[in-house]
């Protein structure tokens, strides 16, 4: 459906879609398609009704939330570490409406709360540590409040964890990544029950923020692939995180899978699991020893990898965390597993971690 003009039977059946707000542009039939698609999969195992509003980009559709939840004198909680467009909506534009923010540990999200809170915000999987968010946990706390708890989970996709069923009142993704694919598409999509998606909607249309067709029929062929891909970005994943851990030039490797990760005890309760067992994810952040030139020579060293901030495509994306997310151990290198065979990305990365000793001196004989 590749138009943004519309013709219709008679001016009764304009008045109704336009009375309706679903005239021209608005409801693309390829974004009400991909749009569809994603609340199936989010709300795959829901009894109740659930509803999808597609947006031209991941920022999009987290702007499109937070307007839609924080009005003029509301209060938000937000992880402390959060970064990228949800902080620079809190802390820019929602912030000269009034809205005020408390960025807050996982532990201190119950006492950060107000009576003027109207939103929890959190990541399935946190950047760049990788940090599990307990959304049940989360979600109590949020309702206990009056709150409504909206949960990125970019990063995981519906493939592996579903927040809608673990308590979560909106999800929200940067479809670019994981549920597009292939790196050739721009687009957003935020899911929910159709009680608080009303908002979300309004917002949307009147903000004007339509997904493009051709952009939305390439994400809609995406999920068509999506468990596939998944499911081998997670195996690949849990075999490359657990072969680098062992690497003598490596400090630490942050993936969930690992059984001394932080986070392992949630993700298990929290995750899909299929034949193959838990999925994790196919985000694995490694920290060499060496600090700032260690992390940079290991992103410059990795041959199979492109250097990127895409999250989910067919090709691994290496990127060096701190160079977008302040804060980050200066050393912490982030890959996004893609479709390549496992052992030539472990070979590939163990050869330039073998590059990265030798530069900072710490090679050893292993």
């Amino acid at each position: 459906w590749r138009t943004a003009a519309f013709a219709y039977a008679g001016a009764a059946e304009h008045a109704e879609l336009a009375a309706a707000e679903s005239a021209g542009p608005v409801d693309n039939p390829s974004a009400l398609a991909f749009a569809a698609g994603v609340a199936a999969l989010d709300g795959a195992d829901l009894d109740g009704p659930v509803v999808a509003e597609a947006f031209p980009s991941g920022a999009a559709a987290i702007t499109g939330v937070l307007l839609a939840c924080a009005t003029a004198g509301a209060h938000v909680v937000a992880p402390a570490g959060l970064h990228g467009p949800v902080r620079s909506v809190l802390t820019g534009l929602l912030a000269r409406f009034g809205v005020e923010t408390t960025f807050a540990e996982p532990s201190e999200v119950a006492a950060a709360m107000r009576p003027a809170t109207r939103l929890v915000w959190a990541e399935t999987l946190s950047d760049p540590e990788l940090a599990v968010a307990d959304i049940p946990a989360l979600a109590e706390i949020a309702h206990a409040d009056g709150a409504l708890l909206a949960v990125d989970s970019s990063r995981t996709t519906p493939v592996v964890c579903r927040p809608l069923e673990h308590g979560a009142d909106l999800v929200v993704h940067d479809a670019s990544g994981g549920l597009g694919g292939h790196g050739d598409a721009s687009g957003g999509v935020v899911v929910g029950g159709a009680h608080v998606m009303t908002v979300v909607r309004r917002v949307r249309v009147e903000t004007g923020a339509s997904l493009a067709p051709d952009d939305a029929f390439l994400l809609r062929r995406g999920l068509e692939t999506l468990p596939l891909r998944v499911r081998r970005q997670c195996d690949t994943a849990s075999v490359f995180a657990a072969a680098l851990a062992r690497h003598p030039a490596v400090q630490r490797v942050e993936y969930p899978g690992l059984p001394e990760h932080p986070g392992h005890g949630v993700a298990r309760r929290l995750f899909d699991a299929g034949p193959e067992g838990t999925r994790f994810g196919g985000v694995v952040t490694v920290v060499p020893h060496g600090g700032l030139a260690a992390g940079q020579a290991l992103v410059d060293a990795v041959r199979l990898a492109l250097v990127a901030g895409a999250d989910g495509g067919v090709r691994t994306s290496v990127a060096h965390a701190a160079t977008g997310t302040p804060g980050a151990d200066p050393a912490a290198v982030r890959f996004t597993v893609g479709l390549e065979d496992a052992a030539d990305l472990v070979r590939d990365v163990g050869r330039a971690l073998d590059t990265v000793a030798r530069v900072t001196g710490r090679e050893t004989d292993a």
